[in-house]
């Protein structure tokens, strides 16, 4: 290997990045405006759900009752005075769910009979119909246990639980997709990037030209490897300084580590890059290539967003195969668990087995031949 020859051509690489500002845009502006996007967009929390209260009969522990649901940020209570006229708001999508307090409910509450309080959710959306569900569990909850102090009667529940929440104790959804965001971003810039560079130079021309100089497969490889590694990791350094100070995600764990793994993770993602254009020499082929087997891949199977355990047994199989699993439960641990050893190294050996498949694939592959 010629080492000025490899400096020219990592110059030639920078100067055509320089001037194209294409590339320059999905690795340095692409990172801030999804992180924009999904930091700020995306939630996976459910914050003032609109409820529709109907109260049979007005008494003091209707009220009581009623102002813990005003006191929650949870729920945003819309007051209605007869049931039907609840059951129009749900269907008018107006309301999410319906709480009913019967007319009997004070009188059987002094009596110590069973006091019932009916629920209606709207279940079209699952997983919202699910934490409405809980939240009012929990308001109830709080309002029996402050009901028995107050008028001092026994509140007796057979099991005492005493719950600590580890890793993220305020429970918000943003601190746990962030992390994870870098690494769609990564292989976006990674995989996309390289695979539409190197087919847009097929579709130029140039890549004739260079193939006819003395330069080896070996340095023509390491020539688009490097720029674009150094690109990545610039927009992987971006997207963490944003996730730390502008959504205040922790980053409990070591910086270098997170260096570290993300080198590994970025050098499989340029080598899933390189093989695509080693296939692929047009850009929209590339791209489409690109898109389906590295981005939705990325984004849906690497528990990103979606809890891989609560996939079906194939499609968890599948996930052992995309590299975005391994870095996305690396990036979870470092910024809010820590330095996990075990959980870091069996991802981290894993990375790197990849990497030296898809980079010895695409030197196997690559030949300096037109056809």
């Amino acid at each position: 290997m010629n080492k000025q020859r490899l400096i020219g051509l990592i110059k030639k690489e920078f100067i055509q990045i320089i001037r194209d500002p294409s590339a320059i845009a999905i690795a340095f502006i692409m990172p801030v405006i999804l992180l924009f996007i999904f930091g700020y967009g995306v939630s996976l929390d459910a914050h003032h759900i609109p409820i529709a209260v109907v109260e049979d009969q007005h008494t003091h522990e209707s009220s009581e009752f009623i102002a813990g649901l005003n006191q929650s940020s949870y729920f945003s209570p819309h007051y209605y005075t007869t049931i039907d006229d609840a059951q129009k708001a749900m269907m008018n999508h107006e309301v999410n769910a319906i709480l009913w307090i019967r007319d009997d409910f004070a009188k059987n509450l002094y009596q110590n009979k069973v006091a019932p309080i009916s629920t209606l959710i709207n279940g079209t959306d699952a997983n919202n119909a699910r934490l409405t569900e809980g939240y009012l569990q929990g308001v109830w909850q709080v309002w029996l246990t402050q009901y028995a102090m107050i008028n001092a009667k026994p509140f007796i529940i057979p099991v005492s639980t005493q719950s600590r929440i580890w890793f993220n104790p305020a429970l918000k959804s943003r601190d746990y997709l962030v992390p994870g965001l870098i690494a769609v971003i990564m292989t976006l810039i990674g995989a996309l990037l390289t695979a539409l560079v190197v087919a847009r130079e097929w579709e130029r021309g140039t890549m004739e030209a260079l193939m006819a100089s003395p330069v080896s497969i070996s340095e023509i490889l390491l020539g688009k490897l490097i720029p674009y590694f150094i690109m990545g990791m610039g927009g992987m350094l971006l997207s963490v300084v944003l996730a730390v100070t502008l959504f205040d995600v922790p980053l409990r764990g070591s910086l270098v580590l997170l260096l570290l793994f993300s080198a590994l993770f970025l050098l499989v993602a340029l080598g899933m890059g390189l093989l695509i254009s080693s296939v692929a020499k047009n850009q929209f082929v590339a791209g489409q290539i690109a898109i389906i087997v590295t981005f939705l891949p990325a984004f849906i199977l690497s528990g990103f967003v979606f809890d891989i355990h609560s996939m079906p047994a194939p499609i968890q199989f599948i996930t052992h195969i995309v590299a975005a699993r391994y870095y996305v439960t690396i990036l979870q641990t470092l910024f809010l668990a820590g330095d996990i050893w075990p959980i870091l190294i069996n991802n981290g050996i894993a990375l790197l087995i990849m990497a030296i498949f898809f980079l010895g694939l695409t030197w196997l592959r690559s030949r300096k031949r037109l056809d």
